[in-house]
């Protein structure tokens, strides 16, 4: 099984977006520690988490470091509409530009990872 991970969830909006960001890096842990191929993205307010999530006293860190190499990338296109551009590039993730969407700096293609037989979960 290929599963692709999208977190959405923005880090601003408290408990039960930090409860998505958890529960989409258990999936993700989850599924790499059986073998199957995982990747994850950082889409629409979600590009905020990976700033976020880099900090070693955020309570979640240990399991984002423990899947950061399953991470793809950040929407590049939602991390200019969001102000997360700088925060993902200093946390050092690449900024995705697949699908040029008018008016953006592009974001992840989803019909091509679904191409690619990839699962798309979002969170």
């Amino acid at each position: 099984m290929k599963a692709a991970i999208v977190v959405l969830s923005d880090p601003n909006a408290g408990e039960e977006a930090l409860g998505r960001v958890f529960n989409a890096l258990a999936a993700a842990y989850d599924f790499k520690a059986k073998g199957n191929e995982v990747r994850i993205y950082f889409h629409g307010t979600g590009t905020r988490w990976p700033e976020v999530l880099s900090s070693v006293n955020h309570p979640i860190n240990v399991l984002f470091e423990a899947v950061k190499a399953s991470v793809v990338g950040v929407s590049s296109g939602c991390a200019d509409v969001f102000g997360a551009k700088d925060g993902a590039e200093k946390s050092g993730f690449k900024l995705v530009q697949e699908n040029m969407v008018p008016g953006t700096s592009g974001l992840p293609s989803v019909a091509d990872i679904a191409a690619d037989g990839f699962t798309v979960l979002t969170f």
